[in-house]
């Protein structure tokens, strides 16, 4: 791994964790609404997003008192989404599917925990994966795929030389 990437890596994963904390009242719960998950669209420019993203996950849900299963099975759905995201890249499929990963992975695990760890009993898994799901696709498609087009646009020299 180049020093680029490295760095690429730490800023990407301290932006996720400081974007989390900061919209701290959003960011958490059942209806969950992650500005940092429009970043799940950078593993699509760079393979620096794929640790990134799962260490400022880690980060966030540590520092925002998330669950001990929160942390490893949320972190661990981060980073399954930015792998997949990569792959999409890598495999030719449209940009319109990069936010896809994060949405589905996140409504599927968080989902889970949400019925499981923080409300069981009270909520479906069905329930939370259809709210976990419905704030992923406001942040990943609603915020991520602007993103997207001014990295496209702008963020050549960030990204340049990556496949």
């Amino acid at each position: 791994m180049t020093v680029k990437k490295l760095v690429q890596g730490a800023l990407i994963g301290a932006l996720y964790a400081v974007l989390t904390l900061a919209a701290a009242p959003i960011s958490y719960g059942l209806m969950q609404v992650r500005i940092s998950e429009a970043l799940s669209v950078l593993p699509y420019f760079t393979a620096a997003a794929v640790p990134g993203l799962f260490v400022g996950c880690i980060v966030a849900n540590l520092l925002g008192g998330a669950a001990l299963y929160d942390v490893i099975f949320g972190s661990l759905a981060t980073l399954l989404a930015a792998f997949l995201t990569r792959w999409f890249k890598k495999h030719g499929f449209s940009k319109w599917l990069a936010p896809l990963p994060a949405v589905l992975v996140n409504a599927v695990i968080v989902g889970a925990l949400m019925c499981l760890v923080y409300m069981p009993g009270e909520v479906t898994f069905f329930a939370g994966a259809a709210y976990v799901g419905a704030g992923q696709a406001i942040a990943c498609y609603g915020l991520g795929m602007p993103l997207m087009y001014v990295l496209e646009r702008y963020g050549n020299k960030l990204f340049r030389s990556e496949a």
